[in-house]
């Protein structure tokens, strides 16, 4: 062989080992994020019950002292409370949000009105909506 074909050789090489490198972090980032995506509430929940239930087979129940089912016990009620939390945020967002726009369209409805001039009503309440974290606080104390 002589020297211009093996550079020839070596230049083909290095393209190849370019785009294999190429193709590997796309594809790397593609799993990353279908990874990500699989990974819905419901299939955290049932991944968790499996694996309760593996670990509960391997391991007999007379390692459960009463320490440790109180363990298992707060465990569980403090992710009953964080779902509880999260759903009651998710549910106050909601409500802000829908709040915001039922008063920008109520703005804009007296911004097409002509301006009356009224004297304040000194026993008038005013009423907002509560932000989503007072909300979530609220209704988890309940």
């Amino acid at each position: 062989m002589r020297f211009e074909q093996l550079q020839q050789r070596v230049a083909r090489a290095e393209k190849r080992v370019e785009l294999r490198s190429a193709q590997s972090s796309l594809y790397w980032t593609i799993l990353k994020q279908s990874w990500k995506e699989g990974w819905t509430p419901a299939r955290i929940v049932i991944a968790g019950v499996v694996s309760g239930f593996l670990v509960g087979r391997a391991e007999p129940l007379r390692a459960l002292t009463g320490a440790r089912w109180m363990q298992m016990f707060t465990a569980v009620s403090s992710f009953l409370a964080t779902a509880q939390a999260a759903t009651a945020a998710e549910t106050a967002e909601q409500a802000a949000d829908t709040a915001q726009d039922v008063q920008q369209q109520a703005e804009g409805v007296a911004d097409d009105e002509p301006m009356v001039d009224e004297a304040f009503d000194e026993d008038e309440i005013v009423v907002t909506a509560p932000r989503p974290a007072e909300a979530a606080t609220e209704l988890s104390e309940r």
